[in-house]
């Protein structure tokens, strides 16, 4: 498989997840940038700035659970925003609510994942993802 290097914007608050998932994605061997931050406000933060210095993420994975601003809220300011909309939202995280599925996808979420809590299995979905979102799907030029 043939893979971009992306900018991925990871916003997640669960220490033990993040290092997991920085694990995974270093075994594929693509230099990705990876960039996390552990709560909504600072994931705002960096939305904002990336508007201003017109340096956006490729991918960004969102937890829904997380400090200060949720992912619900975060998913809606980019889906809104005329310069981040066409980012691919994956909503990674813990729940299965059927509601938090129904608004991830009415909020325009390209894909809601609950993460597995099987070791093997959560490091198969993060190498799952990769190989889809950088290797077969197409991103935008204007975004890379």
């Amino acid at each position: 498989m043939s893979y971009i290097k992306a900018k991925i914007l990871l916003v997640e608050d669960n220490m033990g997840d993040i290092v997991l998932i920085k694990e995974a994605l270093k075994d594929n061997k693509i230099n990705n940038e990876l960039e996390v931050v552990m709560d909504g406000e600072s994931a705002m933060k960096l939305l904002k700035k990336s508007l201003e210095t017109k340096n956006y993420p490729d991918i960004i994975l969102l937890d829904i659970n997380i400090p200060e601003i949720d992912g619900k809220e975060i998913l809606h300011f980019i889906k809104t925003n005329e310069n981040l909309k066409r980012i691919p939202v994956i909503m990674l995280t813990s729940s299965s609510s059927p509601k938090d599925i129904l608004d991830s996808y009415e909020g325009f979420a390209n894909c809601f994942i609950t993460k597995p809590v099987n070791l093997d299995k959560f490091i198969n979905v993060i190498h799952t993802i990769e190989d889809f979102w950088l290797s077969i799907v197409k991103l935008p030029k204007d975004l890379l």
